[in-house]
């Protein structure tokens, strides 16, 4: 007899049955402290009425549910979730609709459960804290009448494959319906909706793998409903909005007819699946169903409209080829030449007994070469880069040869993983450290960017690595990275720990870091010393020796650097507030913009942006030391340069003619003066909008030297005049997906060349920017006419100072800046966790006009600095210690 199909009931005012004949069920989640920086910043603010017009805009969009998430951590999220739920039960409007109660904390989730009115649903639990939990949270929902959202999700980890979506879906239903009696149609399960064409392997299916689990789940456990994040599944494509919106509208065709009857989905960012052009909804269908091996690097290709051919060896000096085979293999290696390595691979391989020998005798042989080269400082990073290019070309010929006669794999000289930790997107130095260890034959593990801690152990575990390597380029991640350590020594951990990263230094890795390890921890400043170090640290007759001597020598360090901190003298910051830098207002001459307001630039060419390039980081990326153009004329790294530069030129006019690269930007000029000493208050047609909280210094100077604060630069509220400034995001999309592209063929050297030039455009667009606000937009310097030599010295009237740098310390201020100009809606900029930009080649900050602003920088953050930010602003001490920069502050 088969089993009656039960339909799960849901209510507001109104009723919403979903059975199988119901069309697709839209859950709004823009009432999400988490998803929308509006409704955050207006819960903070306590505008419940306007946040409300938020929920209200939902439902008249079409939102049949409303998920509702209050998990902040400066707002007391219980007492938040009962005032809104009790604030839209009196909406007829609103409360019309399902509410879904959306957090982690089971405290909040009940609290809404006994305010909230009809049958709601519950967002989410799991078997992550094992079956006792689970069974309980969902033995409670019963009891309150709601049905609930499990996520695939267990003891082990999140389902990211066919087998887990099902294992977990299907113990999880057993539980639910056979121990706890929980009725089955009030069961949805979240499979976990993973990004596609990400370049990865092992992210091919992850569409697919979804939409099977999805139909194998509706098949097999009955009356059960499946839902998912749809945004999800574009992720590798954001910044471009007609691939994205084609994206979703493809993998919910499949989705829905899988079974998939709910899901947050935003309706803007849907194309009509009839009306996506046939070779786009080919492409797509090709990702999304994994049809071709190719498929991701197609999609790319078509997206950005790459055309033209893989470069080719010039044919210059072809003398080489006459050499003899093992000559040849190493001249290709030195030279990074890949043109011939596949016919000379092949050619070895026919003269050894097992294709495993051409990798351990004749590459290892030229490899060899290349990192005594490299040691003897004779050749440099970007060589050395072009190397492995060729390396792992070869290697990837001789692969399917091994694998069919089932031969062990070379035996390397140990297992490094490497991560950039989480809440940071940057990992250009990462990526080449990772080259450089695996042309010396170490088997990198790589995780990518923004790793939870939690990713970092378990697969130091799991893959048994060696040395764990981390980076990160913003303060934040220095937090990261102590808490790492902490967990690695809690958890009895024996491999080094690396640090690396812009952030990063000897002294933070020495106070901070290594006191928390008892195992060696070592700060490695540039990629040139990782091979020396891991191979110091991982070889095991020196190893001991090595390591006490790194103790020592951090340890030593620590005290020096303690006692240098503590002879400092600082003033209080009532005595420097005293001292800051005065200005006349009566007689300062204060422009008027030509424009006020927030503008967008979409649709600029890079080519505008090429005279406003500065080459001089280009180089240290690729750890090449010296000012642009007297680089290319060094007498020691001239030639690398020249020939990193020729190779630039040529990526970039690559990327200029095709328009690889997407730039945006927005900017916004307000009124603006400066309130209670250090903030500046933001305004619009004399209204405050924002507040901008800046430092200021406290080191004890002469007596005729003041303490400066960003502040002193706006005129103050008390003199009667209306001053302004600006703020600003520019940022350059698509160079992680153009990497990919290179990466994916294992061309590294192109992948990070890709990037290096994404970071230099976005910079370039910065200057770009603040050249037109300064002649055009406020057009204070109207006839300014000066030389990129100039905009390099910054030989300009006013100042843009970014967060997390000197002149202001806090990065938290970027919230201040998203929020003034609503960076992510207009742009599709986003933050992460640690307040690092999305896309990593992004710039953003403030304007000032004022002729007497130079940089300076706020110095040490001492602990009555600290404390007063921390009021200012309404954060902890703590959360306010983890924002400032420097990093190591005064306790």
């Amino acid at each position: 007899m088969i089993e009656e199909r039960k339909n799960m009931k849901l209510s507001g005012l109104e009723p919403l049955i979903i059975t199988p004949e119901s069309n697709f069920i839209n859950v709004g989640e823009r009432t999400n402290v988490a998803g929308s920086r509006k409704f955050l910043r207006l819960i903070k603010e306590e505008k419940f009425d306007e946040a409300l017009a938020i929920a209200r805009h939902q439902v008249d969009g079409g939102a049949q549910i409303i998920d509702i998430n209050m998990d902040d951590g400066l707002i007391d999220g219980k007492e938040a979730m009962v005032r809104f739920l009790n604030l839209i039960a009196a909406e007829p409007d609103i409360c019309r609709v399902p509410i879904m109660i959306d957090s982690s904390k089971w405290g909040i989730i009940e609290a809404g459960l006994q305010v909230v009115q009809g049958k709601s649903v519950v967002n989410s639990i799991s078997l992550k804290e094992g079956e006792e939990k689970f069974i309980w949270e969902a033995t409670q929902i019963k009891r309150y009448g709601a049905a609930v959202i499990v996520m695939a999700f267990d003891e082990v980890g999140q389902a990211d494959n066919y087998e887990r979506r099902i294992e977990i879906a299907e113990r999880s239903y057993r539980v639910l319906v056979d121990k706890v009696g929980f009725p089955s149609e009030d069961i949805i399960f979240d499979l976990n909706i993973f990004p596609v064409a990400t370049g990865m392997e092992e992210h091919r299916k992850n569409a697919i793998d979804f939409i099977e689990a999805t139909r194998w789940v509706r098949e097999n456990l009955p009356n059960v409903s499946v839902s998912g994040g749809v945004s999800n599944v574009s992720f590798s494509f954001r910044g471009n909005n007609s691939v994205r919106e084609a994206m979703h509208s493809v993998f919910l065709y499949y989705a829905i007819q899988a079974g998939m009857n709910i899901g947050i989905v935003n309706p803007t960012m849907l194309e009509v699946y009839d009306d996506i052009p046939k070779d786009l909804l080919e492409h797509i269908e090709d990702v999304i169903l994994d049809r071709r091996d190719d498929a991701t690097e197609r999609l790319l290709d078509f997206a950005e409209t790459v055309k033209g051919k893989k470069k080719e060896d010039d044919g210059k000096a072809l003398e080489w080829r006459k050499l003899p085979l093992q000559e040849r293999i190493t001249h290709a290696l030195v030279k990074g030449i890949d043109t011939y390595i596949i016919e000379d691979a092949e050619e070895a391989r026919l003269g050894v007994e097992r294709p495993l020998h051409v990798i351990e005798g004749n590459l290892m042989v030229g490899m060899n070469v290349v990192g005594d080269l490299f040691g003897a400082g004779k050749m440099f990073l970007p060589q050395v880069v072009k190397s492995a290019r060729v390396m792992k070309k070869a290697v990837g010929y001789l692969n399917p040869f091994i694998e069919a006669e089932k031969g062990e794999k070379q035996q390397a000289l140990g297992k490094v993983l490497m991560a950039t930790v989480k809440g940071d997107v940057h990992d250009i130095g990462k990526n080449i450290v990772s080259v450089v260890l695996g042309c010396n034959n170490y088997e990198i593990v790589d995780l990518g960017v923004m790793v939870p801690p939690e990713k970092i152990i378990e697969t130091a575990k799991k893959e048994n690595v060696d040395a764990i390597g981390l980076s990160g380029l913003i303060t934040p991640s220095l937090d990261e990275m102590v808490y790492l350590a902490k967990e690695m020594e809690r958890q009895n951990f024996e491999v080094p720990l690396l640090i690396g990263g812009a952030t990063t230094s000897k002294a933070h890795t020495a106070v901070k870091i290594d006191t928390q390890y008892k195992n060696a921890v070592v700060h490695v400043n540039d990629a040139s010393r990782a091979v020396t170090v891991v191979g110091d640290l991982l070889n095991k007759n020196t190893k001991n020796e090595y390591v006490a001597k790194l103790k020592k020598d951090y340890e030593e360090f620590r005290e020096k650097f303690l006692k240098r901190g503590k002879s400092k003298a600082y003033i209080t910051i009532e005595e420097a507030r005293k001292r800051k830098y005065k200005i006349d207002w009566n007689t300062s001459n204060i422009s008027k913009p030509k424009e006020l307001g927030v503008q967008t630039l979409k649709q600029l060419s890079l080519k505008e942006l090429i005279p406003f390039i500065d080459w001089s980081p280009f180089f240290r990326s690729w750890d090449l030391h010296g000012k642009f153009p007297a680089i290319l004329v060094d007498d020691i790294v001239g030639e690398q340069a020249t020939s990193l530069y020729e190779d630039a030129q040529n990526m970039l006019q690559k990327i200029v003619d095709n328009q690889l690269l997407k730039p945006k930007a927005i900017f916004g000029l307000f009124e603006a003066n400066t309130i209670n000493d250090d903030d500046i208050s933001i305004k619009k047609k004399g209204e405050e909008i924002a507040v901008f909280r800046t430092l200021r210094q406290q080191l004890k100077k002469r007596d005729d030297k003041p303490s400066f604060a960003l502040s002193d630069f706006i005129a103050p509220s008390e003199s009667n005049k209306t001053d302004y400034m600006g703020a600003f995001c520019t940022a350059i999309f698509g160079a992680d997906e153009l990497a990919n592209t290179y990466k994916s063929n294992d061309d590294d050297y192109n992948g990070i060349m890709v990037q290096a030039i994404a970071d230099r455009f976005a910079e370039a667009f910065a200057e770009y920017l603040h050249h037109r606000v300064r002649t055009i937009h406020w057009g204070y310097c109207a006839d300014e006419n000066l030389s990129n030599e100039d905009l390099i010295k910054e030989n300009y009237k006013g100042i843009r100072p970014a967060p997390g740098y000197p002149a202001c310390p806090d990065h938290l201020e970027k919230e201040t800046i998203w929020e003034l100009l609503n960076v992510e809606e207009k742009i599709g900029v986003t933050l992460t966790e640690s307040l690092a930009m999305w896309p990593a080649a992004a710039v953003s900050g403030y304007y000032f006009a004022n002729e007497e602003a130079k940089y300076f920088g706020v110095g040490k953050i001492t602990d009555d600095q600290v404390r007063d930010f921390a009021t200012r602003k309404n954060i902890s001490l703590d959360k306010a210690r983890k924002w400032l920069h420097p990093a190591i502050a005064d306790n």
